[in-house]
């Protein structure tokens, strides 16, 4: 069995939770509000920890906003080590709603890889929004996570969890394409606030 640990509680660490629960795995949800983190893992029927408590999962989803991504390298650095990880953030600069906060060359995730040399970073699920991750389409079409990484070994980890969850996969290959898929969430969550599009559609991939 797959054990995957998910850090963040929010809409959309509930909604991986959902996936990972259903496709079989076992799930460890972590949040700083101990809480709210025992009444999801309630929900999926996962185990709760603490933010700073062990990660139990072969596969850690960092569910959580990318200012925090921080927090998680200075807590969890040493035991991120061998272990997929799952950057879901999209760096927004919230302030101005108008760019992405990491250089034109670069991505949160390849950050993040720099930042975690021993560990497998996969970019995922951030051009999703957690609503069609719930309902399993957007706007008739079966919602699709588009994935990036250089670990092909992790992809495949990670795809075989998502899959048996019901969720369809496409892999965009390298990690250097996060940037494209981060610049495609961002224009999404424009769009959204600017209500062109609803927080329960986006964008969809059609084969």
């Amino acid at each position: 069995m797959t054990r995957i640990s998910i850090i963040g509680i929010g809409n959309m660490g509930s909604a991986i939770a959902g996936i990972a629960a259903k496709g079989g795995a076992s799930v460890q949800v972590v949040a700083r509000d101990i809480t709210k983190a025992q009444q999801l893992a309630a929900q999926v029927g996962g185990t709760a920890g603490s933010f700073g408590d062990a990660l139990t999962g072969e596969i850690v989803v960092l569910a959580l906003p990318h200012p925090a991504l921080a927090d998680v390298i200075a807590t969890y650095a040493e035991q991120l080590d061998g272990k997929v990880v799952v950057d879901v953030t999209n760096p927004v600069d919230f302030a101005t709603f108008d760019a992405l906060t990491v250089p034109a060359d670069s991505s949160a995730a390849a950050e993040l890889q720099a930042a975690l040399p021993g560990a497998r970073v996969v970019k995922a699920f951030n051009t999703n929004f957690a609503a069609t991750l719930l309902s399993g389409e957007v706007g008739g079409v079966p919602t699709t996570v588009v994935i990036a990484g250089d670990d092909e070994a992790a992809k495949a980890r990670l795809t075989e969890v998502v899959s048996a969850g019901g969720v369809t996969i496409a892999d965009a290959g390298s990690l250097k394409r996060a940037r494209e898929l981060e610049a495609l969430g961002f224009l999404q969550m424009v769009l959204a606030v600017r209500e062109q599009v609803a927080w329960t559609g986006g964008f969809a991939v059609r084969a």
